[in-house]
């Protein structure tokens, strides 16, 4: 909601001195939390937030009386006074509620909540304002990702984030842009080489990149009850591939929503699991860690683990099948996918009782919902890959001759691995001990990916079915693209090649790349670096374990490959090209000979 003020001075230049305060935020926390002592004494640190909370509550007070309506500021801004008064109830009430030694802290962590709250309150507010403001969003989106990256990197290279030596900023940027970018790939142990700090920060990423920053910024807005403008409907609509404008609001609600309920599931589903693991003397504090993370990880398809050997510990616990495998296939599908099921269960509920209930109302009921062409497409390839990826890694891998039979994969692994290679990255198998072939089936189906709208990475399942059909229809002789009874139309069939030529010709470039700077490496062969490239730009994270191996040069080579592949290189190229105007004319046409 766009507040119209009296004085547009004085509101440019609070919006700056926002921003300068928000800054201070940051790095009074960095000061206090981030070194193993504060950079300048505790006392001065605090009374430096102390500053910072009395000028935001002025800052409210502020823009209250510039606003043109006072009423419409309050009602767009009606959390400030709960907040406000939670706090200056903890301090007038901190003498009799804590006792003298924690009364200070206690005032503290309160004072701390709110300019936290504050600092996030802005920061989302404003992505969804910025991304209205051009007339292409994409590029927004890929400022946000770009942002989220560098601040991750910087707080990874803090020493309390990692046990011993601290990141260099290489690494720091790696694992940033490994979380951001939902891919898994890691040059340093997640689970022992991060304290608990570190690996809050990488969980952190995994949730804000997985769904996108700028998505935050509208759920947070759509809680504190503020509606969008037209402009910001419009460029929220591009970024979650909404159909009309008057959705807007119900898909952000349900995509925050349904990664609520499903990673709380994923969470408490996972807490038993961990009791297998041998040696396992975790507190239950840390078992709840764990489930979340080891679910947010799988839902957004990020393939972190807090194991060295990812999975490989629970390759015969149930739990890894039944929970995991499932956020990673929900995680996979996309939102637009768990959206249209969502409304056609809920509408085939909701006719049955009212069929039930009133039976008169049988012959004037409204047409029901139906499942979309898109989910259609998705569903049945997403299971047509798994099976035909666990039964050729489960053959390749008993009929080789160099594959030692203890080593070989059972129906479960395989089907673990099928799903895993496609969108996470996780692995209850060596990867580096898998055969040739079967390490080939991987990169194929990584190479595929999940679906669109997901977090998931490659060329997605509904590029790969239109290609396929495109095919068919040539061999056919056909005119149409046709799926399910339904045409495609050709500007679709043109996205769809474009978006495999230039993932084929990205992929092409990183492995060339990666070729010159570990040519010196004796441990690092080819197919190592196809497997880890490919891995890189479908942000799968599996690897055959050269990634610790990487030079300097190598790592940014991934770094670049893992954002490209989070983005798409279409949406790159559409970030770039998007001010281009298309051409009012025709040439003439004449043949040509193709094939």
């Amino acid at each position: 909601m766009n507040i119209t003020y009296k004085n547009k001075r004085l509101e440019r230049s609070l919006i700056g001195i926002n921003v300068a305060a928000a800054i201070l935020v940051i790095a009074s926390f960095v000061s206090l939390f981030g070194f193993d002592t504060p950079l300048l004494p505790s006392s001065v640190l605090y009374g430096v937030q102390m500053f910072l909370f009395v000028y935001f509550v002025s800052e409210k007070i502020c823009r209250t009386f510039n606003a043109e309506s006072k009423l419409e500021y309050l009602r767009t801004n009606w959390f400030e006074i709960p907040l406000f008064l939670l706090l200056v109830v903890v301090v007038f009430t901190k003498e009799r509620a804590f006792t003298a030694a924690d009364e200070d802290t206690i005032v503290h962590i309160a004072v701390g909540t709110y300019l936290v709250l504050q600092v996030v309150g802005k920061v989302c507010r404003t992505t969804v304002h910025l991304a209205s403001l051009g007339t292409n969003p994409t590029r927004m989106l890929i400022a946000s990702f770009l942002t989220l990256i560098l601040v991750g990197a910087g707080v990874l290279c803090l020493p309390k984030a990692t046990h011993g030596e601290s990141l260099s900023f290489v690494d720091a940027l790696f694992t940033a842009t490994s979380a951001t970018c939902v891919t898994g790939l890691v040059v340093r142990d997640t689970g022992q080489g991060f304290t608990l700090m570190g690996q809050s920060v990488i969980l952190g990423l995994i949730q804000l990149g997985g769904l996108g920053i700028v998505i935050f910024g509208a759920v947070f807005s759509l809680i504190l009850g503020q509606a969008f403008s037209v402009r910001e409907s419009a460029a929220m609509q591009d970024l979650i591939s909404a159909q009309t404008l008057n959705r807007i609001g119900n898909m952000i609600a349900f995509i925050f929503m349904a990664t609520l309920i499903i990673e709380a599931a994923g969470m408490l589903g996972l807490y038993s699991l961990w009791d297998n693991q041998p040696g396992w003397t975790g507190a239950t504090r840390d078992r709840w860690f764990f489930s979340l993370f080891h679910s947010i990880s799988a839902f957004c398809n990020a393939g972190f683990g807090l194991f060295g050997s990812s999975l490989t510990s629970y390759s015969r616990s149930w739990g890894v099948y039944t929970i995991i495998c499932p956020l990673i296939i929900l995680g996979g599908l996309g939102f637009g996918v768990l959206y249209n099921l969502s409304n056609v269960t809920a509408d085939q509920i909701k006719r049955f009782f009212k069929k039930l209930c009133h039976k008169e109302c049988r012959m004037t009921m409204e047409v029901p919902k139906r499942i979309t062409l898109q989910t259609k497409i998705v569903l049945s390839l997403s299971f047509l890959l798994i099976m035909i990826g666990a039964v050729m890694i489960l053959l390749l891998e008993h009929v080789s001759e160099t594959a030692e039979p203890s080593a070989c994969p059972g129906v479960l692994d395989a089907l673990f691995q099928s799903i895993s290679a496609r969108t996470a990255g996780f692995n209850t198998v060596d990867i580096d001990a898998m055969t040739a072939p079967s390490k080939l089936v991987l990169i194929l189906l990584m190479f595929i990916g999940g679906s669109p709208g997901s977090t998931a990475g490659g060329i997605k399942t509904v590029t790969l079915a239109v290609i396929a059909m495109t095919i068919i229809t040539t061999l056919r002789k056909r005119s149409e693209v046709e799926m399910f009874r339904r045409s495609i139309r050709p500007v679709v069939v043109g996205r769809a090649i474009t978006v495999t030529v230039l993932f084929v010709f990205v992929l092409f470039i990183a492995i060339f790349l990666l070729s010159m700077s570990e040519a010196r490496n004796p441990d690092i062969g080819l197919s190592d670096l196809v497997f880890e490239a490919t891995s890189a730009l479908g942000t799968v994270g599996l690897t055959t374990g050269i990634t610790g191996l990487l030079t300097t040069a190598g790592k940014l080579i991934i770094i670049v490959t893992m954002l490209i592949g989070r983005l798409g290189p279409l949406t790159l190229l559409a970030a770039l090209t998007f001010d281009l105007k298309p051409v009012k004319y025709n040439y003439p046409q004449e043949a040509v000979i193709v094939g």
